[in-house]
């Protein structure tokens, strides 16, 4: 099985992902490391990228995945049209939609910003809101709030959306 945990920056992708898949004992990989050096100079400036920029990474993310059948990876993958492309090479795969208001994601992310030097900011959040189209009624996966959930109880969702593809 294929997943992909989604969502802007700063909802927990990179902690929820890696912890889902340890759980699982499947593969993780964090797509931000398949990002050209262009993008990640881009994102540190606070610049989003475009759809342009975007389709090799998600190509590679997804050549990843086709490459991992029990998988997990952290994408933000925010519009339909981006997992769609990563379906293209990975074909079927659940998307878990982490999902928080801008304003806990931006607390979050100014922390993380200050502690450890990440390259993705309080600025891409704003843009980021704004291309996000949430799962559609044909896309399979679910959404889970991360607003007052801790991991353990966030995994524990993400394990019952799992679980219901799977059977």
């Amino acid at each position: 099985m294929r997943v992909v945990v989604m969502g802007v920056t700063g909802c927990g992708k990179s902690s929820v992902g890696r912890a889902v898949a340890q759980s699982l004992d499947f593969a993780f990989a964090d797509a931000d490391d398949f990002h050209p050096d262009a993008n990640v100079a881009k994102m540190t400036a606070g610049e989003p990228l475009t759809d342009e920029d975007r389709w090799p990474w998600l190509d590679a993310v997804g050549e990843w995945l086709a490459s991992h059948p029990d998988a997990v990876v952290a994408c933000s993958a925010l519009k339909k049209a981006y997992r769609d492309r990563i379906r293209e090479h990975a074909g079927v795969t659940v998307f878990l939609h982490l999902a928080a208001p801008q304003s806990v994601l931006a607390e979050r992310v100014a922390r993380r910003t200050e502690t450890e030097g990440h390259f993705a900011g309080v600025a891409l959040l704003e843009s980021q809101f704004a291309t996000l189209e949430p799962l559609g009624f044909k896309e399979v996966g679910g959404t889970i709030d991360v607003s007052h959930r801790s991991l353990a109880e966030t995994i524990e969702e993400a394990h019952d959306i799992i679980a219901l593809q799977d059977d």
